[in-house]
């Protein structure tokens, strides 16, 4: 999977607009008639909803700490409206994952396009370690080590209805551990977006995902590895979390 531009995402004339997306499918791993090889292929509404939540205040606020770390003047009437937008009409209490995935959506989409029409792609790398920060305080440990990385990515890519496996042969430990996309969903909600018009800031979402992936990992103190898939299910991505002492199996992609 390359992070090359592709002719066919190139931003689209009019306003810009934010993808408001169906629901993904329950689940993630292969078929429902396929042995389960991921234990949140039916995470409940609850957590889907709290995940969710989590991950908007993680790139919440740290895009509010990166911007204040750059020390250069920020139009705050910018810096406010864009907040009004990314929490405008809240979900009500109870509910259900549908609703804070489009508020999720909305305000990633919102808080790229403004680091990107000010500062420039190349800023994206520097957001996620901010919001990485964010992350190392906010992500529960469950004291499963570099396990509890890996299975914080296999949660986040069932909220899209990725396919994701864990290996048999060597079952997420504390000093290492795995876990392989087989299939991201995001790419099939990006073309969902495209064909209706969407304006897509990134012409690859591994532009920020792997960064943000990487530097989660790395908060959490363990030494990421990546490598992007691309074949007869799709793109996908294998990642690994290794104690530092120990190394990782495959280099980390650029």
């Amino acid at each position: 999977m390359s992070d090359g531009h592709d002719p066919s995402q190139r931003p689209l004339a009019g306003p810009p607009r934010t993808a408001l997306l169906m629901a993904p499918p329950t689940g993630c791993g292969p078929a429902a008639s396929a042995p389960p090889r991921s234990p949140y292929r039916a995470m409940p509404p609850t957590e889907r909803s709290a995940l969710w939540r989590q991950r908007l205040h993680e790139a919440e606020a740290g895009l509010t700490r990166y911007l204040v770390s750059r020390g250069d003047e920020v139009r705050l009437t910018e810096w406010f409206a864009l907040q009004a937008e990314i929490f405008a009409d809240l979900p009500e209490d109870g509910a259900g994952p549908e609703a804070w995935q489009r508020i999720f959506f909305r305000g990633q989409a919102l808080m790229e396009r403004f680091l990107v029409h000010r500062y420039g792609e190349a800023v994206l790398a520097d957001w996620a370690r901010s919001n990485a920060e964010v992350h190392r305080e906010v992500e529960p440990d469950h004291g499963r080590g570099a396990a509890d990385t890996v299975h914080r990515i296999a949660r986040q890519a069932e909220l899209y209805g990725s396919e994701c496996e864990f290996d048999d042969e060597q079952p997420p430990a504390a000093d290492r551990a795995a876990v392989t996309i087989t299939h991201c969903a995001i790419w099939d909600y990006r073309e969902q977006a495209r064909r209706t018009g969407v304006r897509l800031t990134l012409a690859s979402p591994c532009t920020y995902c792997t960064e943000a992936l990487s530097a989660n990992i790395r908060a959490k103190g363990y030494t990421p590895a990546h490598r992007l898939i691309a074949g007869p299910t799709g793109h996908g991505c294998r990642w690994e979390a290794a104690d530092p002492g120990t190394g990782a199996d495959t280099p980390e992609e650029a």
